[in-house]
């Protein structure tokens, strides 16, 4: 008897914890959704690029109100959300609208290792929407403008001992701002979906030591067997010195050194080069070292492969990679969740879509609109995908045009509205710089938002020309950057040529299955052409594969095919929004696929 009440108070004490949290609403959801333990969402290491062995994770159940903008820190909250998924979702328990006229408030409490005392404390969040302040321990510590991009603050000076708190206010205007917000509008409808407001990647801390290496930029060069590493720092000095190490697995294979501030190349003989066919990734290690004393060291990795495009015997501008003649063929990748939205319930579902999109033969994704938290891109760099990386869009559209050269006038943003856009490319850039994946930019979509395009090209081209870049996807076209880049629905049209760059189809397709049970809008939902099952669908999708195929050989280098998951409304994927069902036969897909790909590859 007296084991049975012991464990009954016990179960009345610790149920509270886990009874605070379920996912919200009647909508659709993933099976990962069950799989969510609120002591450990999102446990993986939130950046492999950039890998430090100590670190902590602070995503859980945090306190959370929505108040008036303008308001002092609450003193009493509304509830618990789980941290990292946006209060408009299901998984964040809350899945209520936030709007531009009020601010979304966390609050949390977290120790810091005592192991830990000496080192500098930095405060990691992977993303938040869109305007963060951040308090620890009643103090001010710092802001950050951008829904897209990490950013952290060191928060040494602020902790005391015992428990620390966190608060964090965001705002957010959503299509009511000029910021980047890709396809999130205040009223969702058609091919724009639901708000997504505050933290939607991980949020943690890791311990470094006062002389540390903030990040690194690699640069492969395979025509000269070599990459280029240059490494920032803080708290560095004259005689400090950076020590990188090239590894082929275990095996060491090159080393340099070279003072801080100073780029470090290295030799990779015979270097074993990357391709969706076989992605090998060297590892990388690079150490700080300063006297005798290694200060700081990391674990990262690279791939050998380069993007190029060349005339062939026909004249036309073909892409290539690492020098030869490649098709690029994907599906457009929203990357939205019906339990998650922005954010993936499980790290296993964030690389379901990329291992799907292989199992389907093809050897590329568009990125569309939206940044992805770093484990995406690491995912895309081991399992071999070809990324296109879109800027989201944000403000106001001009005159679309896309069957000629522009001539119209393109958007006139204010000052402020032009900075926050050259402020989050630029960061974005930065964020993905290293990863081998990604091998195009896109900075504008069918003319959304589109301004100064020539010279916002010529930037992008200039700070990386490593990658290709697509300046206008669809129209609005300028002879400027590397592609013009073609939109029609639903089946492929090439309506636009030109000699001097490459010519892609960036989207097309669109062929709609809705199926009952797996529909996000039961009673309204739409596909650019709809078919009543798979056996129908799936010989669309070959009819439209076959007129493509005709269409590489006379001159598109690329393809994107609309969409890889349905998305809300949209019921235009190869699988529905939840994932559980394939809407085409995938040997079929597969097929074709590969015959497009294979129509003009060396």
């Amino acid at each position: 008897m007296k084991k049975i009440l012991i464990t009954a108070v016990l179960l009345l004490l610790f149920a509270p914890l886990t009874a605070q949290w379920k996912p919200a609403g009647n909508k659709i959801k993933t099976a990962w959704a069950e799989k969510i333990d609120p002591n450990n969402v999102l446990a993986e290491y939130p950046r492999p690029i950039m890998e430090r062995s100590d670190w902590k994770n602070l995503n859980g159940l945090w306190d959370y109100a929505i108040r008036p903008k303008g308001k002092s820190i609450p003193a009493k909250y509304d509830g618990k959300i789980l941290v990292p998924f946006a209060a408009e979702s299901s998984l964040s328990g809350v899945m209520k609208e936030v709007g531009d006229s009020n601010e979304l408030w966390y609050h949390t409490n977290f120790e810091v290792p005592l192991n830990w005392n000496g080192k500098s404390i930095l405060l990691h969040f992977g993303a938040v929407d869109w305007r963060a302040d951040i308090w620890v321990n009643d103090i001010k510590v710092g802001s950050h403008e951008g829904g897209y991009t990490p950013f952290y603050f060191d928060i040494t000076p602020f902790l005391k001992d015992g428990s620390q708190t966190l608060v964090v206010k965001v705002w957010d205007p959503t299509s009511e701002g000029p910021q980047p917000r890709g396809k999130q509008v205040d009223e969702p409808e058609g091919i724009w979906y639901t708000p997504v407001s505050g933290i939607w990647q991980t949020v943690w801390m890791e311990p470094v030591a006062k002389k540390s290496l903030r990040n690194l930029r690699i640069v492969p060069n395979i025509d000269n067997g070599t990459i280029t590493v240059s490494a920032q720092t803080d708290g560095t000095g004259f005689g400090d010195i950076v020590e990188v190490t090239a590894f082929d697995g275990t095996t060491a294979i090159a080393t340099a050194k070279a003072s801080v501030g100073q780029d470090l190349v290295l030799s990779i003989d015979n270097a074993k080069l990357w391709t969706p066919e076989s992605p090998f990734l060297y590892n990388l290690s690079a150490k700080l070292i300063s006297g005798e004393t290694t200060t700081d060291e990391i674990k990262s990795y690279f791939g050998m492969r380069k993007i190029s495009m060349k005339k062939d015997e026909y004249g036309i501008i073909r892409m290539q990679l690492n020098n030869k003649d490649y098709f690029q063929f994907g599906p457009l990748d929203q990357g939205w969740w019906p339990d998650g939205l922005y954010t993936a319930p499980t790290d296993e579902a964030l690389k379901y879509d990329i291992v799907k999109t292989k199992e389907l033969g093809f050897n590329m994704i568009r990125k569309h609109v939206k940044v992805e938290p770093a484990r995406w891109y690491t995912h895309c760099d081991r399992l071999g995908v070809l990324v296109w990386q879109d800027m989201p869009n944000g403000d106001k559209s001009p005159r679309w045009q896309n069957r000629q050269y522009f001539d119209g006038t393109e958007l006139k943003r204010t000052p402020e509205s032009e900075r926050i856009y050259r402020t989050e490319w630029k960061d974005i850039m930065d964020y993905l710089y290293s990863h081998p994946s990604i091998v195009v930019w896109v900075p504008f979509n069918e003319a959304w938002g589109q301004f100064k395009t020539e010279e916002i090209t010529e930037w992008t081209k200039a700070y990386d020309p490593s990658r290709l870049v697509n300046s206008a996807s669809g129209g609005n076209f300028y002879r400027t950057g590397d592609i013009v880049d073609l939109h029609n629905y639903p089946g492929p049209e090439m309506y636009l040529y030109d000699a001097q760059r490459t010519n892609v189809l960036g989207e097309y397709g669109g062929i709609g299955l809705p199926l009952e049970g797996h529909l996000w809008k039961p009673d309204n939902n739409w596909g650019y052409i709809k078919f009543k099952n798979s056996k129908e669908t799936t010989a669309e999708y070959v009819k439209y594969a076959k007129e493509l195929k005709k269409l590489v050989e006379a001159g598109f280098s690329a393809a994107v095919y609309t969409q890889t998951t349905d998305v809300e409304g949209e019921v235009n994927g190869f699988m529905t929004y939840d994932r559980k069902v394939d809407k085409m036969n995938i040997p079929e897909v597969k097929s074709v696929n590969l015959e497009v790909i294979n129509a003009f590859q060396d």
